[in-house]
């Protein structure tokens, strides 16, 4: 009887490291969507630039991420033997590579931003140090009960802030780092307000959006992390979300194909956090607020001479990422058809903590980084545009 038991309980890890690994390659697909993402919605003379910007954001990000901050966050470092790192499977290796490409996230989002005008070497630094201190500080407040903040909610309120895959913990804190980011920088030049520079290329924008709509699939449903928690509720929900965002988005941007293609992903990144405990049909309306959100602030965003947001990444992450975290403790609730189990003032708290830690660790991190070298590209190689001025390189070529 023993041996049948070891041998199952050998099966049964070996499931969850290969379920965790299928999650982590499907996360780490999205960086492409991001990378295509940026690529259709950028000027032509920039285009490269997205391409490398989210290649090596990852590859800086993983460093940092391996040698700082997944410590800061777990407690959990991999200087010990392979014998050692190897033992059930390797399972905490995959799933530090799955929490991985979360982090990662967090320069992806960024970039999008910043887009058009951003240094490359200096955002590449920030982004580490990003990965490295701001983001495991608040990801283990809340994913691993770092600092007793989820301790004090539940003794307050009830329950701790929910967050089951980031809608806080990763795209709010995206989205209000790449504010700070944005704001330093200023706009393009050459943007007028009301003026938006077109999308260079509407199929690669489309691509962009639909490797992210399924590679979240991986993202939300994986985020159980173990075979025995993967649950329907939060693909299906996932999916109205998603279909939510979609629908008012068509209707609220009056057909514009970027907001189409961004309103799925304004529904998926509010239904994160809650995707474990909501009903469908209220997946529905939090992805439909969602949608609608990023349309009506983008739109307004256009107006701004000092927020120049290229792809919208602070209405699409910040915005819909704290509706999110917000929405879980509403549609959450048993009234509402939701499993129970969370209180509205603990996902209030959470989400403004989250906002705060992204605000003051990136005005920490750009504005010392920024003091040593300029986050801004000069005049001239904004106007020639990155591709040329950084990489020395167009993104086609028409010679025959």
């Amino acid at each position: 009887m023993n041996n049948i038991s070891d041998a199952i309980g050998v099966i049964a890890q070996s499931a969850d490291t290969l379920f965790i690994l299928l999650g982590a390659i499907m996360v780490l697909a999205m960086h492409a969507g991001f990378a295509f993402l940026e690529v259709g919605t950028v000027r032509h003379k920039n285009q490269v630039n997205a391409l490398v910007k989210i290649l090596t954001d990852f590859a800086f990000s993983a460093i940092a991420y391996f040698v700082i901050g997944y410590q800061i966050a777990y407690g959990s470092h991999f200087f010990a033997s392979a014998e050692t790192l190897g033992a059930d499977n390797g399972y905490q290796l995959v799933k530090f590579f799955f929490l991985l490409t979360f982090a990662a996230a967090i320069p992806a989002i960024v970039s999008g931003g910043i887009a058009e005008r951003g240094s490359f070497r200096p955002f590449l630094f920030a982004s580490a140090m990003i990965v490295a201190f701001v983001y495991p500080l608040f990801e283990g407040i809340i994913w691993n009960g770092n600092y007793g903040f989820q301790a004090w909610l539940e003794n307050q309120f009830g329950a701790q802030f929910h967050d089951f895959a980031g809608s806080v913990v990763v795209h709010a804190m995206g989205g209000w780092l790449a504010l700070v980011a944005i704001y330093l920088l200023g706009a393009r030049r050459g943007r007028k307000p009301g003026i938006a520079f077109a999308p260079s290329n509407i199929p690669f924008l489309a691509l962009g959006s639909w490797v992210l709509i399924v590679g979240w699939f991986g993202f939300n449903v994986m985020s159980a992390q173990t075979l025995d928690g993967i649950s329907g509720l939060v693909a299906v929900n996932s999916l109205m979300a998603m279909v939510g965002g979609t629908v008012i988005a068509l209707i609220v941007g009056k057909n514009d194909p970027g907001f189409i293609h961004n309103g799925p992903l304004a529904g998926l990144v509010a239904v994160c956090a809650g995707s474990d405990l909501m009903h469908p049909v209220g997946a529905f309306v939090v992805g439909g607020v969602a949608g609608g959100l990023f349309v009506w602030v983008y739109t307004k965003l256009q107006r701004s001479s000092k927020i120049d947001d290229v792809l919208g990444v602070w209405p699409l992450h910040g915005l819909c990422g704290v509706w999110g975290g917000i929405a879980a403790g509403i549609f959450g609730q048993q009234a509402l058809g939701g499993l129970g189990g969370v209180s509205i003032m603990s996902q209030l708290i959470g989400s403004v903590a989250g906002v705060i830690v992204a605000l003051v660790g990136g005005l920490i991190v750009y504005g010392i980084v920024n003091k040593v070298a300029s986050l801004r590209l000069s005049q001239e190689d904004e106007f020639i545009g990155a591709d040329l001025a950084i990489h020395k390189i167009g993104s086609t070529n028409s010679d025959k």
